[in-house]
């Protein structure tokens, strides 16, 4: 006849105490209260483990944290997944890490792992301008939630304000980069799925817009405007070398001396400085090194070719040709990007090869036929129009101060 085991009471539970050494009080079903010499009681659970069969130990906890109620309530509930061929220590093993990973994967924690490889694929600039949006627009309002828990619905609530403000482009740009945080937890296994997928049809949609500039014919009165401006030097002689090169504002006004290779007359910008991530070489001509010389008596000492007013250590700010021309009066009709398709559009009107002019803007070309173009003569035809275009904005200066049709030393 088996033998049967007598319930534990709550006065014997509370009352007992070991002698000598470790012992245990039985209750049944498993269950039983271990008693410590040093006084301590804690409640075990001992069971078969499902398919092994072998015999092993769940702790529920130490008493009186866990009452004897609570430890009969927590063998009932093993029992139950026992019955299912659930080992209740491997279940709630899993629970915790659920709980863990939950607590610790907040949109915050994955967004900053998303960003460790994102701001790899783009200019530091723009890696900048991604991390302020969502610490704007994101991070105050749902930074803090277990990424788990992000719907649709909590995202649209968070951007709806943006929105009506006005702000659509900040709508559009903040809905891309929760998508590619949610996208990024979902091929790492921390989400089955992207719940935002769909949300930019929740907004309206930016009407695509030009970046100001002005017409070929209007270059003479801005080169007069520019002669003239109240603006630092070393502002002037930026807005004058991107003019030149045809670059990007960011690639401008990180411009480095180290990236100078004067005896070939190039300005080779690394991959990394690059928005295609690409590396890039500018074809200087006269002008461009007229630039250089004038300026490298003030700034050849410096990393930077325009080195920051404030930190001269650093860079300009990348908005600081953006402020210039705008305190020239050209607000709302010329911005700093603008610069390229004036030249491009003055280019173009003039016959020159419409792949030479893309390659000048370092556009990348998807068609594999033309990337392989024999790259010396291509480069020889893109130095051939860049003296066209430097000696294009030399003669539209005519009559005003410039910095570039000064004959100089030659930079060394």
């Amino acid at each position: 006849m088996a033998r049967v085991t007598k319930p534990l009471t709550n006065t014997e539970v509370d009352k007992f105490k070991a002698k000598g050494k470790a012992c245990s009080l039985f209750d049944g079903d498993g269950l039983e209260l271990k008693v410590n010499t040093s006084g301590t009681k804690k409640w075990i659970l001992k069971y078969y483990r499902p398919f092994s069969k072998k015999r092993t130990n769940l702790t529920f906890g130490d008493y009186p944290d866990i009452s004897l109620a609570e430890a009969r309530k927590l063998r009932t509930e093993a029992k139950e997944l026992l019955a299912k061929n659930i080992d209740p220590k491997e279940h709630r093993d899993n629970v915790t890490n659920q709980q863990k990973a939950r607590l610790e994967n907040t949109l915050l924690n994955v967004a900053n792992q998303w960003f460790q490889v994102k701001r790899t694929q783009v200019t530091p600039n723009y890696a900048e301008d991604i991390w302020r949006s969502l610490e704007l627009h994101a991070f105050p309002y749902i930074g803090k939630l277990p990424i788990t828990e992000i719907t649709a619905p909590i995202a649209i609530k968070i951007i709806t304000p943006i929105a009506e403000k006005g702000s659509l482009e900040t709508v559009k740009r903040v809905n891309q980069r929760l998508n590619e945080i949610m996208n990024f937890a979902v091929n790492t296994g921390l989400i089955h799925a992207n719940p935002l997928i769909g949300i930019k049809a929740a907004f309206e949609k930016p009407k695509k817009q030009n970046m100001p500039t002005i017409r070929p014919e209007e270059l003479p009165d801005f080169m007069r405007a520019l002669s003239i401006a109240s603006i630092k030097i070393v502002t002037r002689y930026l807005i004058e070398w991107q003019l030149h090169t045809i670059s990007r504002p960011s690639e401008a006004a990180g411009a480095k001396w180290s990236e100078l290779d004067i005896e070939n007359k190039l300005w080779n910008i690394p991959a990394e400085r690059m928005k295609k991530k690409r590396p890039h070489s500018v074809p200087l001509t006269q002008q461009t090194l007229n630039l250089l010389a004038a300026i490298k008596p003030i700034t050849g000492h410096r990393e930077f070719i325009f080195p920051a007013d404030r930190n001269p250590k650093s860079h300009a700010n990348v908005a600081t040709a953006n402020a210039a021309i705008k305190r020239m009066g050209y607000h709302g009709k010329l911005v700093a990007h603008g610069l390229r398709a004036l030249a491009s559009t003055t280019l173009n009107e003039q016959g020159f090869d419409s792949d030479v002019i893309e390659a000048a803007l370092a556009h990348v070309d998807s068609n594999e036929v033309r990337r392989a173009y024999n790259r010396a003569d291509y480069l020889k035809r893109r130095a051939k129009m860049m003296s066209w275009w430097s000696e294009h904005i030399e003669e539209s200066s005519t009559g005003s101060f410039s910095l570039s049709g000064k004959k100089l030393l030659k930079v060394v």
